[in-house]
């Protein structure tokens, strides 16, 4: 597995200026943003230079840029809202060749009008269920004509809320360009470690075909997030599933503070190796 971070963890509106502070910090990988080339994280353009430069920040610093993040609310109570996403998606996907990727992570949504990543009861409704698959078929269209992947991530939040959820849409739609962004401390709040240890092993397998990425933050005990390493997650158990169904992906920290990475890259490496490591800062 390659470790990585998001790139908007760093300070910079430039690509090189960032992707030197992931390096420096011990990761050989990013999932980008595109707030890291000074423009707005789903903008409304994205001339040739601006994504060209993404790929020579890349190739001069040799941090991967394994996704670009293109997140927006699919399932936005306002119409109009949701057709400005699917609009800005396409100008992204548009540039992804440009800027060496191939892979868009999305947001499957909730009906919250303010927060995409809050959640709101009305997210487990038939009509929910209805907007989504309407709108990842829009967005499975622009993936088709620019050749580019949607990751989508089980989040408690969001309508796709567990592994079971995330299957479910991949078997309605029967599209192999769907594939999983899948992070553990999103398949939970609070739950003892041995029911931990069965979601995540759960949805590991349940999804094992498609899972592309993997995430790595953590929860606290009274689950509120937390940075990898100083939560609740077993990442020994996490990581050996992860191997067990043959991932050789990207593992992708985020949630951290810029102070933070260069231990958290410690700690993910010595999981990743084999070590023993059990923690920063208990």
């Amino acid at each position: 597995m390659k470790l990585g971070i998001f790139a908007k963890t760093f300070e910079g509106s430039d690509p090189e200026t960032v992707l030197k502070a992931v390096n420096a910090a011990g990761y050989s990988c990013a999932q980008y943003n595109m707030a890291c080339s000074g423009l707005a994280s789903m903008p409304d353009e994205i001339g040739l230079n601006a994504a060209r430069a993404v790929a020579e920040a890349s190739r001069s610093t040799g941090v991967d840029i394994v996704a670009v993040s293109g997140t927006y609310n699919m399932i936005h109570p306002d119409l109009a809202t949701r057709q400005a996403g699917h609009r800005r998606l396409e100008v992204l996907a548009a540039r992804c060749a440009d800027m060496g990727t191939g892979l868009i992570t999305l947001c499957t949504g909730t009906r919250d009008p303010v927060d995409q990543w809050k959640e709101h009861p009305d997210n487990n409704t038939p009509e929910a269920w209805r907007d989504l698959l309407g709108a990842m078929e829009k967005a499975l269209r622009i993936a088709d004509r620019y050749d580019v992947d949607l990751g989508i991530e089980p989040e408690l939040a969001n309508v796709v809320n567990s592994a079971e959820k995330a299957k479910r849409l991949i078997h309605e739609l029967q599209n192999p360009r769907i594939k999983i962004v899948l992070d553990p401390a999103n398949l939970f709040e609070v739950a003892s470690p041995e029911q931990q240890r069965d979601l995540v092993a759960a949805g590991i397998d349940l999804l094992a075909d498609r899972i592309v990425m993997a995430h790595a933050k953590d929860r606290n005990r009274d689950g509120t997030f937390a940075t990898a390493g100083k939560g609740v997650i077993d990442y020994d158990f996490y990581l050996s599933r992860l191997r067990a169904i043959g991932f050789k992906g990207s593992l992708i920290t985020h949630g951290l503070a810029a102070s933070e990475a260069p231990g958290v890259a410690e700690f993910l490496n010595g999981h990743l190796g084999g070590g023993s490591s059990t923690g920063i800062g208990r």
